[in-house]
């Protein structure tokens, strides 16, 4: 039952809406109830209302005026016009005037309690739903976790444990025990993949099956390539860093746009962008990569202008190895001035067969997290960093170009070559001063860690990795941790605490979507 929210009843025949009045108080409502606009707006004024329901045909003031009014007042003020019109017009100056519903006279109490209840209680409503959802799903996901799992039930396990972070709100208590359990199943997930990953490197030559799942360097000759059979231009996004949560305040924004086919693959390790997004443009594991680009796989991969600096060459030696003739185009979009200019021109792309564009923007945003006190500050845990995300694309350049693509006749596909961890707990590490300097994998000689926190790979061709030099070994963190050296220790423990990182083994990072979508207005 609702309590204490108080409500603020206009209309001058209000004599007669005794009945419905007292319905509302014995569910718990305040109702104050008023005769004109005037006395309405000082009472919003006043502030001695949590919602207006409003008459629009009063003498005087009538309810658009008293409308306005309590707009400059309050414009989040939930107002609800009630009105005997049924006129189009009338309807259409109250929507634009931003009410929160629009009930026709003669109203029932049932009806006019339904609103009140939807616009007061909404919120709190469904957040205690979704808790009395999750308790009861909590048993069931604890049992699913005790037992052995295919990769595709993993992906359901990560899907219903998002589901219930995005829908869980204020209940401090019941958010404490999802975080607990999403951190058992990150525990039970890293142990999943360290067993699994060395049968599905063995098993690469043959296609994804229910032993194991697509991987990075399959995105494209399972997803893109196909969709270059139809005469529509094929358009392949690759946003850097973006997790699966991401992707779903994104679509929220895409749907009313296009028809969206849902899939997934899994990244390879480390899920770091030298290798996983190498290999999705590639076509080819780390392993073959640095058999195939001996020349380029030694330059290494201390920035974004190294490794990671010839994907348009790895995508057309990909289509010629496939025997595919295809105009392509590449872009890779670091920068809002990239964006910007992609964005004003992005009807260009409709010239080629296939483009293939890489934005960055998602990528940057976890690191400036990491490097910003304010960012952190402004999004200090999971829901919040999400939310942040969902505003930048809201209003992005990236946001309109899909918009503006939505009015042609293409095919796009979606995925991401990692995502990223919130990494709270760190682990020693000891190596030489060859060892390199990623904070959830690292390759070397002599590497130390425990093995609790990390799988050792002694032999890196079994995790379809290159041995640069003799003795090379990998170590990729599982769960939410990251490697601290001994030296300065609390110093580094301290700054890398909390900050977004990728390249280890954990649900957020290898468990990825593979978007396909097609305009709805197309042509």
């Amino acid at each position: 039952m609702a309590t204490h929210s108080r409500i603020l009843w206009a209309d001058d025949e209000i004599d007669l809406l005794k009945p419905h009045i007292l319905f509302l108080e014995s569910r718990g409502y305040q109702v104050t109830s008023v005769t004109n606009g005037t006395d309405a707006i000082e009472h919003v004024r006043a502030g001695g209302c949590d919602l207006v329901l409003l008459d629009e045909q009063m003498p005087g003031m009538g309810g658009l005026d008293t409308l306005s009014a309590i707009k400059e007042i309050s414009s989040e003020m939930p107002v609800v016009m009630i009105t005997k019109s049924e006129e189009e017009r009338i309807m259409e100056e109250a929507l634009g005037g931003k009410i929160s519903d629009y009930l026709t006279k003669p109203v029932n109490p049932s009806q006019v309690l339904l609103t009140c209840k939807r616009i007061l209680d909404g919120r709190r409503i469904e957040s205690e739903k979704a808790s009395e959802n999750y308790l009861q799903s909590f048993g069931q996901i604890t049992a699913a976790l005790m037992n052995p799992m295919s990769h595709e039930e993993w992906v359901e396990i990560y899907q219903r444990l998002i589901r219930y972070d995005v829908e869980l709100d204020s209940d401090e208590g019941v958010r404490q025990v999802f975080e607990d359990q999403a951190s058992e199943a990150n525990r039970s997930f890293s142990k999943y993949v360290e067993r699994a990953y060395p049968d599905w490197i063995a098993n690469v030559d043959s296609a994804p099956d229910e032993d194991r799942p697509a991987l990075s360097h399959e995105v494209i000759p399972q997803w893109v390539l196909p969709e270059l059979k139809g005469d529509k231009p094929v358009i392949f996004f690759v946003i850097d860093c973006m997790r699966w949560d991401q992707w779903l305040e994104f679509e929220r924004l895409l749907a009313p746009l296009y028809t969206l086919e849902r899939d997934y693959h899994y990244s390879i390790l480390p899920t770091a962008t030298p290798y996983s997004r190498n290999a999705i443009f590639s076509g080819l594991l780390p392993k073959d990569l640095a058999e195939t680009y001996p020349r380029i796989w030694a330059q290494g991969e201390d920035d974004e202008h190294s490794r990671n600096r010839n994907e348009e060459q790895f995508l057309n030696d990909l289509l010629t190895r496939r025997h595919i003739k295809a105009r392509v185009r590449y872009d890779k979009l670091i920068g809002t001035k990239d964006g910007r200019e992609f964005q004003a021109s992005v009807h260009d792309l409709l010239q080629s067969d296939l483009s293939a564009v890489v934005v960055n923007f998602v990528d940057i945003l976890a690191h400036s997290r990491s490097d910003s006190a304010v960012l952190k500050e402004i999004a200090p845990d999971e829901r919040a960093y999400r939310a942040l995300t969902r505003t930048w694309f809201e209003h992005s350049w990236l946001f309109q170009a899909f918009q503006q693509l939505a009015e042609t006749d293409c095919t796009i596909v979606v995925t991401t070559d990692h995502g990223a961890i919130r990494s709270l707990h760190d682990t020693k590490v000891i190596g030489d001063r060859e060892t390199s300097t990623a904070l959830r994998y690292k390759y070397g000689k002599s590497l130390k860690c425990d093995d609790r926190h990390a799988v050792f790979v002694r032999n890196p061709a079994t995790f379809g990795l290159p041995a640069d030099h003799r003795n090379t070994n990998f170590i990729i963190a599982k769960e939410d941790y990251y490697f601290v050296y001994p030296t300065n220790y609390n110093r580094y423990q301290n700054k890398y605490r909390d900050t977004m990182q990728h390249g280890g083994i954990s649900m957020e990072e290898m468990i990825l979507p593979v978007m396909t979508l097609r305009p709805r207005a197309g042509g």
